[in-house]
């Protein structure tokens, strides 16, 4: 399955675990008799799956304990998006909207080529790209960003900025590439999800330093596409988050989809991609100084990821009116806690984020 076009994506929720962690949808369940197989038969499946075109509509819901952030960010000072503190607020805002509201989505993929089209309530929003490059568009404020491979990027568009889509393909291939030792496999019950008989793969965290439960994928019998992605929370019997196909067609979506013009009267910024992954004149992708990168402790569900952004970052986060409204002051800087994630921002300029309690990311960040 083609997958050089989600490395394009500018990442749309901070921090990025929880994007790799929550998006989500109702789909129906409906029990399906399949021929038996054993769970390392279904993983090989869904590893070997070449589905290279597809289009479908999905939806997601979430459960994660955050507050509704609609209308947040857009009435901050500044909220321009032209302006520093403003765009920053509304990033953010429109990051955790994707976390905490329901949507609709539209998903076309043809090889190399992806369009992603996320339907609000008199708007659209629309992710386009390409190995070339990739358009962000809002219909809402009539923006559009539009980011370029730049020439010194790889040809395959490697140095550009991994992502997540609303596609359960794509989320479901991040639990499956992360499958180790740490982790029980097995099967539920048979399901039908969009129409299609699929396996039910359910992946069970060994030992308790986690959020996560257990995360269960629907896996087309006959194609092994990923269908269905739930996450449950430790000790839940409801998703925390879950993102799923209501319907899907393995024709080759139109050329049409995957060309773009901004509408007449559209904000349109140009970028190039070492703006969103800060490697500019690098292609190899390893950055400087100046973009530290982070690192991991622990290992498998319990792993924490550490950002550091200096003091002047942790004051520009703390500053901002959207960070009161979900963030509590913990000792030694700042916690947001959600069902699943939880994220510290230390007064020394750092932030720590797992799908573990807040108590193990404030062990990392004393070691």
């Amino acid at each position: 399955m083609a997958r050089t076009w989600q490395r394009w994506v500018p990442a749309v929720a901070v921090p990025a675990v929880i994007a790799a962690a929550v998006v989500g949808g109702a789909v129906s369940t409906a029990s399906a008799d399949l021929p038996d197989k054993s769970p390392q038969e279904v993983l090989e499946l869904a590893a070997g799956a070449d589905v290279s075109a597809y289009s479908g509509d999905v939806e997601q819901t979430s459960d994660l304990g955050l507050p509704d952030v609609s209308g947040l960010g857009s009435g901050s000072s500044g909220s321009s998006r032209g302006g520093a503190s403003g765009d920053g607020d509304q990033t953010a805002a429109d990051a955790l909207e994707l976390l905490t509201a329901d949507h609709s989505a539209r998903v076309y993929v043809d090889g190399d080529a992806a369009r992603i089209q996320v339907l609000d309530q008199l708007a659209e929003r629309d992710v386009i790209a390409s190995p070339d490059g990739v358009w962000l568009y809002d219909s809402k404020d009539a923006s559009a960003v539009h980011v370029t491979r730049g020439e010194g990027a790889a040809p395959d568009g490697s140095a550009a900025p991994e992502t997540q889509t609303l596609s359960p393909a794509d989320l479901a291939q991040r639990f499956l590439d992360a499958v180790d030792s740490s982790t029980e496999v097995s099967l539920g019950p048979d399901a039908s999800v969009a129409g299609r008989d699929a396996y039910d793969l359910v992946l069970t965290p060994r030992g308790g330093d986690t959020l996560v439960g257990s995360v269960s994928i629907a896996v087309d019998a006959e194609t092994g596409l990923p269908l269905r992605v739930q996450v449950l929370a430790t000790g839940a019997s409801d998703p925390a988050f879950e993102v799923g196909f209501t319907s899907i067609s393995y024709d080759t979506p139109s050329a049409d989809l995957f060309a773009f013009t901004p509408p007449a009267g559209t904000d349109v910024t140009e970028k190039d991609a070492s703006d969103w992954t800060g490697d500019a004149g690098d292609a190899s992708g390893h950055g400087d100084s100046t973009h530290p990168r982070p690192t991991v402790t622990g290992e498998g569900w319990s792993s924490v990821v550490s950002i550091p952004t200096g003091q002047a970052g942790v004051g520009d986060l703390t500053s901002s009116p959207l960070f009161s409204q979900l963030a509590t002051r913990v000792d030694g800087g700042y916690a947001l806690q959600t069902t699943l994630v939880s994220a510290l921002i230390t007064d020394d300029g750092r932030v720590l984020v797992g799908a573990v309690p807040l108590g193990s990311l404030q062990s990392a960040a004393a070691q």
